[in-house]
């Protein structure tokens, strides 16, 4: 790695079906979220040339099976430690098999913790979980955020993610896509409501507050299946950002994320 980078990182996976992000530093190696098969996390990892033997640990952000599906699988397979603050362990227990008290670790909402070479932030976000916290990392005065599974983005948390080098944000659902599609209502109430999902709206609305001077990238993540389209979240975020009067594609770039396929290992 350059010395110039702080960071590498590979989106894995994200969308309803499954959640994963890869992370690495000079010193340490982790994932965000394992919420994909064992094998298919594996298979992700080697698509980027990374091996899940190699990792230092898993942070969780919540226990919803789209974000922890290959947690258990993994922390045992490769000896892995794990971090999530106790809300989301209790939440876990029983949906991701025996994991060895060693391997366990609480990492509080709202706390700091520091990894080797890197600090890592959490926060609490506004979602259907027991206690849904995301994760700001910062090295070397550059720094990534990892905001997805949130329903309302308070002034409190537009002030903790600001102007980081580069974000993977909620672009979950196309407002008329998920009103018009085929959802029971109770189910459209949920991901309408302030628990629930940013929109494609919403997200671009939360990044005309927090990005600033240092921005570099925004990845979109969590699309919905049936609910949004890839060129839509796009196009929707470009078109906010750019009646804002930001600058779109000169002073930052707009990147998809896919459920199936890795993106590339980006340098921050």
């Amino acid at each position: 790695m350059a010395a110039e980078h702080a960071f590498q990182v590979s989106i894995l996976a994200s969308g309803s079906s499954g959640n994963a992000l890869y992370i690495e530093t000079e010193k340490k190696k982790f994932l965000v979220d394992a919420g994909l098969s064992g094998k298919k996390i594996t298979s992700l990892l080697a698509s980027v040339d990374r091996k899940p033997e190699d990792l230092d640990g898993i942070l969780v952000t919540h226990e919803h099976k789209d974000h922890i599906h290959g947690v258990g699988v993994l922390a045992r397979k490769y000896n892995l430690a794990v971090y999530a603050n106790e809300k989301t362990w209790q939440a876990m227990d029983g949906m991701i098999g025996n994991v060895a008290d060693e391997q366990k670790y609480i990492f509080e909402m709202g706390k700091v913790m520091t990894f080797g070479d890197m600090d890592v932030e959490s926060f609490g976000v506004s979602h259907d979980a027991a206690a849904p916290q995301f994760y700001r990392f910062y090295k070397d005065g550059k720094s990534f955020v990892v905001l997805t599974d949130t329903g309302y983005c308070s002034d409190h948390l537009r002030g903790v993610v600001k102007n980081a080098d580069a974000y993977l944000v909620e672009s979950n659902h196309d407002l008329e896509m998920l009103r018009m599609g085929g959802y029971p209502w109770s189910l459209k109430q949920r991901i309408l409501g302030d628990k629930g999902h940013l929109s494609n709206d919403d997200g671009a609305l939360v990044m005309t507050d927090v990005l600033g001077d240092r921005t570099k990238r925004i990845y979109l993540g969590h699309l919905s299946r049936e609910n949004n389209i890839k060129e839509l979240a796009h196009l929707t975020m470009e078109n906010v950002l750019t009646e804002k009067g930001l600058g779109v594609n000169y002073d930052f770039r707009v990147y998809d994320t896919d459920p199936d396929e890795a993106s590339d290992l980006f340098a921050i």
